[in-house]
């Protein structure tokens, strides 16, 4: 008995071991009903970026969203106040407003049938009111979502289940306060972009170190070795300094030559670039000259959007103009070679011949999230995929 005790314990282990060092099973990235379990338990239950506070600064001007089938409305109040409500018509469900942004007057009215709301989400016009029962407007105003601001970045909860915001934004206060990014306005229109890949892929790949060299040569010339990873109170944080070398692309060379000193930031801050990752899909991009968000907004189990904007301080400098155009273009080129590298994985991953590899041990942030994703959801754990009934049932 003692012996079978002991073979049980070590097979425990063994199994701790391997999904410490192993990655996910290769079905949690092709599975419908995985990434439908993974939008009640992950996605749901959570606080999504919707803009910030100077793309809604005017009376009416409004935001949307639409995450995993929520459609959020944020929308600034003749008071000066943004507020959030599901974009949703209490009368038949219609969509109400259109568009990632959009300025609206002092109404709210849905296309449909015009019932028509206040910025403060209040139902104050029912054409042919006297064709309904009677009811009071008070019980059909828009649903509000609690929203909340912070850095001048403005985020809904899709749901009264999301963690503490505060608990949530901690590792990005500090960048936030340090980049003054309360003062920013936008530099360009927000970017949808689509990659044939599983959401875990694009994540997985952003807080990978090993593939830069070997992907990324132009981004490799410009940082080198100075690629740190380190996980920040459960932020993934990756930071690099800029840096001369032999072959490196011209538009690196002139970012570096352009790029201005920025008076409040630190000495340290002056050439570095650094990356910050929230779980489970919010990405911040912070460069001396402009703050991007990327946020991974999961499609289909092959389909996930890239939801991106680019953030600054007003500096007419020639200089800053310079550096922040040389910016767009060494990311444009880091972009189309991640689009090469994830959507291979994701070809391999659907072949039905993959077992899980090993994880490197100094790929502290990979580890991590493999880690927290088998925390969150136990099943994907199963090196074969449960039945449909059994993941339908881990979503109820």
């Amino acid at each position: 008995m003692a012996r079978e005790k002991c073979s049980e314990e070590k097979t425990e282990q063994t199994v701790q071991r391997e999904q410490t060092e192993t990655g996910l099973p290769p079905w949690v990235y092709v599975d419908d009903d995985f990434l439908a379990l993974e939008r009640e338990k992950l996605f749901r239950p959570s606080w999504q970026i919707i803009c910030h506070e100077s793309d809604i600064a005017d009376t009416g001007a409004y935001a949307t969203l639409n995450f995993c089938g929520v459609l959020v409305l944020v929308v600034r109040g003749d008071d000066g106040k943004a507020r959030a409500f599901k974009n949703i018509c209490r009368h038949r469900a219609a969509r109400l407003l259109d568009g990632s942004f959009g300025q609206c007057k002092s109404r709210i009215t849905c296309p449909y049938h015009a019932w028509t709301y206040d910025l403060k989400g209040a139902l104050v016009g029912v054409p042919q009111r006297d064709g309904y029962d009677a009811f009071d407007n008070q019980d059909y105003g828009l649903i509000p979502l609690e929203l909340r601001s912070c850095g001048g970045f403005l985020f809904a909860a899709l749901n009264d289940n999301a963690p503490s915001f505060d608990d949530f934004i901690a590792p990005m206060k500090p960048v936030f306060e340090t980049y003054q990014t309360s003062k920013m306005q936008a530099l360009g229109r927000i970017s949808l972009r689509t990659r044939a890949v599983n959401w875990k892929i694009a994540v997985e790949n952003y807080v990978d170190a090993m593939h830069l060299p070997i992907a990324h040569k132009g981004l490799d010339d410009l940082v080198g070795d100075s690629y740190t990873l380190e996980n920040d109170n459960g932020a993934y944080h990756i930071s690099a300094e800029l840096r001369d070398a032999p072959n490196q692309s011209l538009s690196a060379q002139a970012y570096r030559h352009f790029l201005p000193d920025v008076p409040h930031l630190p000495e340290k801050r002056q050439r570095s670039w650094s990356y910050k990752m929230l779980w489970p899909n919010l990405a911040f991009d912070i460069y001396p000259d402009q703050i991007d968000f990327m946020q991974f907004i999961p499609l289909a189990p092959d389909c996930t959007l890239l939801r991106e904007i680019s953030y600054a301080l007003p500096d007419e400098r020639r200089e800053m103009r310079a550096a922040r155009y040389l910016n767009w273009r060494v990311n444009r080129v880091i972009n189309v070679e991640d689009k090469d590298v994830i959507e291979r994985v994701q070809a391999g991953l659907q072949s039905g011949d993959y077992q899980p590899g090993p994880i490197s041990q100094s790929e502290i942030c990979l580890r991590d999230f493999t880690r927290r994703m088998r925390e969150a959801l136990p099943i994907c754990s199963e090196r074969v995929r449960p039945s449909s009934e059994t993941l339908r049932k881990q979503a109820d």
